[in-house]
């Protein structure tokens, strides 16, 4: 491309950014808030730039240009204080909705393979009771039943953690949660067979307990509980599942790289996708110990869940786009 024509698609985008600059180096007190939205995905775009100006030898005073812009985003954004905050609120606003949306393909295949299992065995487990224990064992049907019993004091928990506070179950519910996100990522260096064994295996596990206890009667009591968090837990499984098997791509096949080149790149281009799926968790989490347990109206319950998977579906669908022709 000749300088010319780089020049005009990218002006304005230099001078939004270094407008930007202007406002953000004015004294602390004279600062609103807002002047840092979106500072990091500009400084990224400006530095490829400066980078693409150096590599294709354009005119010293374009890459000088670029080169002051370079230094003045990477003090805004590395050194004063509270830059962490913005990283991470552009992570949660731009980059990670982004990152899976670039992904596309690997979350659609994992949603498939934790849906389908869930929602074959769960319509099962309705029509016949003895199903469930294809999957689980009788202890472990037992303790389920237990768990979302109408008399049961405490919904969702065994007796057992039945009298610990909202709190003690909200530490549980995060390492449960991130443990299995965490297992269902991992997994995928086996060729990725592990993380297509782990979403399978978790969709079967919770179609057959939402397919049991719609069979025994308990939905009174088992879907108001789920209604809350499972928008945010369950995506994040599947969220997880598709770096997972990003990583099992890398391994069968790496293409013109070594494999474990392409499993650094893999790796590096999942890792968004874990981040992401691990604060949903930790959200999750939240609403479990938090809201999940409280006695309220089912309606109230099914409204604040219906709600929750519209914002989730919305967000991941179109936080981050249109803001400099990102998509």
């Amino acid at each position: 491309m000749r300088q010319e024509a780089f020049e005009q698609r990218h002006q304005s985008l230099w001078d939004t950014f270094a407008r930007q600059l202007d406002e953000l180096e004015r004294p602390r007190l004279r600062r609103r808030p807002e002047q840092g939205a979106g500072l990091p995905e500009r400084y990224r775009r400006v530095c490829n730039h400066y980078a693409l100006a150096r590599g294709r030898r354009y005119s010293p005073a374009l890459v000088e240009q670029l080169h002051r812009l370079v230094l003045r985003g990477h003090q805004q954004l590395y050194t004063r204080r509270g830059a962490w905050m913005w990283r991470l609120l552009a992570f949660i606003a731009n980059g990670f909705p982004r990152a899976l949306r670039r992904q596309a393909g690997y979350f659609w295949f994992a949603l498939a393979l934790f849906l389908l299992p869930a929602l074959l065995i769960g319509v099962g487990c309705m029509l016949d009771e003895h199903l469930v224990y294809s999957v689980m064992g009788e202890a472990e049907v037992e303790q389920m039943e237990s768990m979302y019993r109408p008399d049961n004091e405490y919904p969702g928990r065994t007796l057992e953690r039945g009298a610990e506070s909202d709190f003690s179950m909200f530490g549980f519910y995060i390492f449960n949660n991130i443990g299995i996100g965490f297992r269902t990522f991992a997994m995928g260096v086996l060729a990725g067979v592990g993380t297509v064994f782990t979403l399978v295996y978790n969709g079967l596990v919770i179609g057959a307990v939402a397919g049991h206890l719609s069979q025994l009667g308990y939905h009174d009591t088992f879907w108001p509980f789920v209604s809350g968090h499972s928008s945010l837990e369950l995506t994040a499984i599947v969220i997880c599942g598709a770096a997972g098997l990003m990583l099992g791509r890398a391994v069968i096949a790496p293409g013109r790289h070594a494999r474990a080149d392409a499993l650094r790149r893999y790796a590096g281009a999942a890792l968004p996708l874990v981040m992401g799926a691990g604060l949903m968790l930790l959200l999750a989490a939240f609403i479990e110990a938090f809201w999940s347990a409280m006695v309220l109206p089912s309606s109230v319950k099914y409204a604040v869940g219906l709600l929750l998977w519209g914002l989730v579906i919305l967000y991941l669908s179109l936080a981050g786009r249109g803001g400099d022709g990102a998509r």
